[in-house]
């Protein structure tokens, strides 16, 4: 970490491709930022090839000039490492870099992320490449800090399947498990006579005539996580040796699991991530009606959620590195935001503790993989849709002060990287999606009015009213202590404590270790084909969607399953639900956690969402009425009224 000075509650930013466009408009360009508030500006993420456009000869003037006239204007400049993007003379000499997908097909030059984390001549090249700019730039007055790279394995490459990768995978399995015996133990290699006599004979998990062992597929993924961690690692040593008193961080995706973003982020001062609501909503899994009723405004939860869990991730710092400010170019359908969303977004982002928002990008580009991708301005250098309502931010940050920070919100919700991969991995049902259920119950919460945290398993759970856990396979030492710790009302669901370290049902049967607060096994599971349902009744009411358990338990029975077979029980101050629940049990059950740790309950419509920073508090409108909030004296608004129209948002002072 450094001792760089943090900026302002709230700044803006934007993303600038000074190669892209005439010298000539760059002192424009400059001014033209500065006046509509814009304060940082990141810059060469893409321009490995103009920065060295042949092997060991540097061009640095022009970055020089474009650094300069940045500063000039009073702007600072976020500077970039270029490795996203090898240039074609390197792949050349070294193909080796390319990844490999896991059919062996060679994945090669043309786009960008085409290497491996793992590859020998691409980490060399990497410390190379960064060395260079670092040395070069960062003693410069005007770089205020640095982005490593560009989102980490956009276009499916975390994982990489080519020599080098197995050449890697084999030296982290001995040191992982010592001895090839330890290692088909862990596994369980005898199934289907899978045992290997040397860590040489054990190949990557791809390629077999049909699934590979579960366990050997976690380990790979594992593997490739630390990969990534290493080579942020790698960058990040470099860059403060040779720029000091800078920040340094990421910008990491939304909707990504491929990697644990929380071990990445500890060699960073915090976290950026990049926010494409319009975008993701098409991507995420929505009904009809939702998709229909959000589609131009976004899922009122989705970049929410990822506000939230990004300052977990920076351990209570974020910024949007990348905030879509009107149609992007890559989403299986690209509508305009409605008038007024870019706006709404941005001050989002705020309310959730971001303490920079930085637009992509500056102009829109008439050339390229992303033509139809908007920016503040048009090609022809007007102010865009987007432009306008980042103008209009700008002036209303100027009159509206925020606090440094959130605070603790009332309610955690435990997200699991790990998790991920291993319902992944083994989901028994073709749409159990761990990120679809956490965004879920992070949605019920928030339709109850609630700020939440979102938290790495095992980081101290004290002073929560309630704790969400949707789904935790492996429950570690650290994760049960802190669950065992909290005196928090807590949900658990399903499939918690269902596998060991090493994808194995405990000896005990699930939730395994957790037995130790649920007294219950459970004996037999299955899941749901989409229009088939389990009635739920009793203190919760609903039904049992994608995934549904029988349990053994003397507990206290909350709800009961159709056939009187336990839906929910509870025990002590734990509640554990024992399926997928329809958008009705969740929702009671949510309530009942939150009523149960003394929560304040405020029920929202389904559009409305409220978050606190300090000591005022933000309403947004996704939807398509206006809602007036519950009436209370002493309310001292500072943007917008009591009634908050569609696309549009208030704050005030409570």
């Amino acid at each position: 970490m450094t001792d760089a000075p943090q900026p302002p509650g709230a700044a803006l930013g934007v993303c600038y491709y000074p190669e892209h466009w005439p010298e000539s408009w760059w002192v424009e360009d400059a001014r033209q930022m500065r006046e509509a508030g814009i304060t940082y500006v990141r810059i060469a993420e893409f321009a490995w090839s103009r920065i060295e456009p042949e092997p060991g000869r540097f061009a640095w003037d022009w970055l020089d000039r474009a650094i300069e006239v940045l500063g000039a204007a009073g702007l600072r400049v976020v500077m970039c490492t270029p490795t996203a993007t090898p240039p074609k003379w390197l792949i050349d000499r070294e193909p080796g870099i390319l990844p490999v997908a896991d059919d062996g097909q060679v994945r090669g030059f043309g786009s960008r992320r085409h290497s491996s984390f793992s590859s020998e001549p691409w980490l060399r090249e990497t410390r190379r490449i960064t060395e260079a700019v670092a040395r070069h730039c960062g003693a410069s007055p005007h770089v205020a800090g640095w982005q490593i790279d560009n989102e980490f394995g956009c276009h499916d490459t975390v994982r990489s399947y080519g020599a080098h990768d197995l050449r890697a995978f084999r030296l982290w399995l001995r040191a992982r498990h010592g001895s090839i015996g330890r290692l088909n133990a862990a596994w369980g290699s005898v199934f289907w006579s899978g045992e290997f006599r040397d860590f040489d004979e054990v190949p990557l998990p791809a390629g077999a005539v049909t699934e590979t062992l579960p366990a050997a597929r976690l380990d790979y993924q594992r593997f490739a996580s630390d990969q990534v961690a290493q080579y942020c690692r790698l960058q990040a040593e470099i860059l403060r040796r040779h720029s000091p008193g800078r920040f340094v961080t990421h910008n990491f995706m939304g909707r990504f699991v491929e990697f644990d973003h929380y071990a990445v982020a500890e060699t960073l001062d915090f976290a950026s991530w990049d926010s494409y609501p319009l975008g993701f909503t098409e991507q995420f899994p929505l009904d009809a009606a939702e998709r229909a009723l959000f589609a131009e405004t976004a899922h009122p939860d989705i970049a929410a959620f990822h506000h939230d869990l990004y300052r977990g991730v920076g351990s209570g710092r974020f910024w949007v590195m990348e905030q879509q400010p009107g149609p992007v170019n890559w989403a299986p359908w690209n509508p305009v935001p409605k008038p007024g969303m870019v706006r709404l977004w941005t001050w989002e982002a705020f309310a959730h503790g971001a303490e920079v928002v930085s637009y992509f990008r500056w102009r829109q580009c008439p050339f390229g993989q992303e033509q139809l991708h908007a920016g503040l301005q048009r090609p022809d250098r007007s102010r865009s849709a987007g432009g306008e309502e980042a103008l209009r931010v700008a002036g209303e940050l100027r009159a509206v002060a925020l606090a440094a920070k959130p605070g603790p919100a009332p309610i955690a919700l435990v997200f699991d990287y790990e998790a991920a991969w291993m319902l992944r991995i083994q989901p028994q049902g073709a749409d159990f999606n761990y990120l679809e259920l956490c965004l879920r119950w992070y949605e019920a919460a928030r339709r109850l009015g609630q700020d939440v945290d979102i938290v790495a398993p095992g980081r101290p759970l004290a002073g929560y009213r309630a704790v969400l856990v949707p789904s935790l396979p492996h429950v570690s030492d650290a994760a049960l202590a802190a669950l065992r710790d909290t005196k928090s009302a807590m949900l658990i669901g399903p499939r918690t404590g269902s596998r060991t370290p090493d994808f194995a049902i405990p000896d005990t049967l699930p939730p395994g270790p957790l037995q130790a607060l649920l007294p219950m096994r459970v004996t037999q599971v299955a899941s749901l084909r989409p229009g088939l349902a389990h009635g739920v009744t009793g203190g919760l009411a609903g039904a049992a969607v994608r995934w549904r358990e029988w349990i053994d338990t003397d507990a206290e029975m909350l709800a009961r399953f159709d056939d009187d077979m336990p839906a929910a029980i509870a025990s002590d101050r734990c509640v554990y639900l024992a399926c997928w629940p329809d958008r009705a049990l969740l929702d009671a059950a949510v309530r009942h956690v939150i009523a149960a740790g003394g929560g304040d309950i405020v029920t929202l419509p389904p559009g409305v969402r409220l978050r606190r920073r300090g000591g005022r508090r933000f309403a947004f409108n996704y939807g398509p009425d206006a809602w007036t909030l519950p009436e209370r004296a002493g309310r001292r608004f500072v943007l917008g009224a009591a009634t908050v129209a569609p696309q549009d948002l208030a704050c005030w002072d409570e």
